[in-house]
């Protein structure tokens, strides 16, 4: 039987010859094949790296005993009984829808530029500072040393008892100042004069009983009190000036302000010692987290000159 050649081609050539090493460099350099080449690469990654289809591998959502715990005893402290198999069931499908929710926000970016979630995010930094501070127990010799640093803080004030009469100057006019001085004459002449015939109407008490600076300070004014506590003990003196008129005043009895010991104002040095330390802890926190940042603040001279 004769051999059968090769059928040859339009071109003369035989099907059975290979494409030439030039034909084979112009297919290369099809932009079309590019693209292909580089999407094949990418989803052989995208495989390689775990990207199967999110189905496929779904996020996990566990919910804890200690949640579902936590969530039952709010139940009950809200309404004052535990709740029922369905409204146990309800928290926790609510719980998930929450949790759900929240994954699809942050995976969104929802919570950029919020100023609302971004002022709780800092409470919640702040929160977590506070409760380190809270966690300190402060030593005796510790609280001693805050207590006399900051000795201003705790002083117990002076308490003062004096005298007074009254002189209104709505009624007195002009004659304020001269009728002041004479009443002062008559009152360190006859001490045991009756100061009712002196004095005008008022409210205000003759006789104030010990009574810290501040509270006097808070009714008369504070100059009021400055001068009231520089005024000798048992003489008659002034006038001096009030919000509600003039007085001629008499101190009858002081206790100097002071120091307290630290068991009279424990509770009071504990809460501000507590409250330095979560300021000094949160100072600390930041300042390490700082040196994480390059800030860079942007003048605005630009905007400046635009308005």
């Amino acid at each position: 039987m004769p051999a059968v050649e090769p059928a040859a081609g339009p071109s003369g050539r035989s099907s059975g010859e290979r494409v030439s090493p030039i034909l084979f460099k112009r297919v290369l350099r099809e932009p079309l094949i590019h693209f292909l080449l580089l999407a094949l690469l990418i989803f052989a990654g995208y495989r390689l790296l775990g990207g199967d289809d999110a189905d496929s591998k779904p996020d996990t959502i566990v919910v804890t005993e200690p949640k579902i715990e936590q969530m039952a005893t709010v139940f009950a402290k809200t309404w004052q009984r535990p709740p029922s198999a369905e409204e146990l069931k309800g928290l926790i499908d609510d719980y998930v829808k929450e949790e759900i929710l929240v994954r699809q926000a942050l995976q969104l970016g929802l919570d950029r530029d919020d100023t609302v979630v971004r002022r709780r995010l800092r409470q919640k930094m702040e929160f977590l500072n506070a409760a380190d501070a809270e966690a300190l127990a402060a030593t005796d010799a510790e609280l001693d040393a805050y207590l006399k640093a900051n000795a201003s803080t705790f002083e117990i004030d002076p308490m003062l008892a004096f005298q007074q009469v009254f002189l209104n100057p709505q009624r007195r006019g002009d004659t304020i100042a001269k009728d002041a001085a004479s009443v002062l004459e008559a009152l360190r002449t006859n001490p045991a004069a009756d100061r009712a015939l002196f004095g005008d109407p008022t409210l205000l008490p003759p006789d104030l009983s010990l009574s810290s600076k501040t509270s006097i300070g808070q009714t008369f004014g504070a100059e009021f009190a400055e001068e009231l506590d520089k005024a000798p003990l048992g003489q008659w003196g002034g006038p001096v000036d009030s919000g509600f008129g003039l007085h001629l005043i008499r101190l009858t009895q002081r206790m100097p302000g002071r120091v307290p010991a630290l068991d009279e104002v424990r509770d009071a040095v504990v809460r501000e010692w507590t409250n330095a330390k979560r300021a000094q802890l949160e100072d600390q926190r930041f300042a390490e987290l700082l040196k994480r940042y390059a800030i860079t603040i942007e003048r605005l001279d630009k905007l400046g000159a635009s308005q």
